[in-house]
């Protein structure tokens, strides 16, 4: 594929990426925003009963009254976070994954099967969606601001971001499985071979990772984590689905502007070299 080519795929991925991340924000702040709510009034209520336990272990402790600690300055508002950051994180967000799928998708053009463009699109985000969030949340479910250990936060995040290396190797793996396959055993069965191997050795994956014990504090309800982690993946759905759509129509209309002109070149050229 031309460079030329690419990068107009390049740009229309990042706009299919912003218009996928206005949607997402959306289901964001409709059904992700009152769970986050909800968790922080449980740690805020969890606190709040902490207080007078510790207060009056170290009144006696220290045999008189404390002093009275500062409360901490909160630097950007609730209602800031949840409008403004929730915005700027998820659009920039779509944009960046937006970039990054259209040009896994012009890696992919051709390669993979005698798909159209707009197939294509739909295939590369089925598949974007499922190895770099879909297997690590399954791992590693999504969990709700100041819930887990603050302490094992780094060894939580380490273990997601590996989980999504993982997956996508082993994408990559079964795609590379299933050309390789495809001449023996049609294309049919070799996806379907393909696949099956995908699911196993993932499987071996999740029993080979440690798991999240500390990812959620015990006595958090369970139905507020549960609502969490649906809209959570309510997101993530949104957000690839728009996106496939999207930039399946502009990648058809580009591909095919840029076949029509190669045409009208070549017709124009050939009475010049007859």
């Amino acid at each position: 594929m031309h460079a030329s080519t690419v990068r107009s795929l390049l740009v229309r991925g990042m706009l299919a990426g912003l218009i996928a991340g206005l949607f997402a924000f959306a289901v964001a702040y409709a059904v992700g925003e009152p769970p986050v709510n909800g968790a922080i009034a449980v740690e805020e209520a969890t606190a709040a009963e902490e207080a007078p336990a510790a207060h009056g272990a170290h009144a006696g402790h220290g045999g008189g009254a404390a002093a009275a600690e500062p409360a901490e300055e909160e630097g950007i508002s609730r209602s800031a976070q949840s409008t403004f950051g929730l915005a700027t994180g998820v659009l920039v967000y779509g944009v960046a994954l937006g970039g990054i799928a259209s040009l896994a998708f012009s890696f992919v053009l051709g390669r993979v099967g005698r798909f159209s463009p707009r197939a294509t699109a739909a295939l590369t985000a089925a598949a974007a969606f499922t190895t770099v969030y879909l297997v690590p949340f399954l791992k590693y479910p999504a969990t709700p601001p100041a819930v887990g250990n603050p302490d094992t936060i780094g060894q939580r995040t380490t273990l997601f971001f590996l989980m999504i290396l993982l997956s996508v190797l082993l994408g990559i793996g079964a795609v590379i499985a299933g050309r390789r396959l495809a001449p023996r055993l049609g294309n049919w069965n070799a996806t379907l071979a393909a696949g099956a191997g995908f699911v196993a050795v993932t499987a071996i994956a999740f029993a080979v990772l440690p798991d999240n014990t500390d990812a959620v504090a015990a006595g958090f309800p369970a139905a507020l984590l549960w609502e969490f982690r649906i809209a959570s993946l309510a997101i993530q759905v949104v957000l690839w689905a728009v996106f496939g759509i999207v930039f399946g129509v502009l990648a058809q209309k580009t591909l095919a502007a840029r076949t029509a002109a190669s045409d009208t070149e070549g017709r124009v050229a050939a009475p010049v070299a007859g």
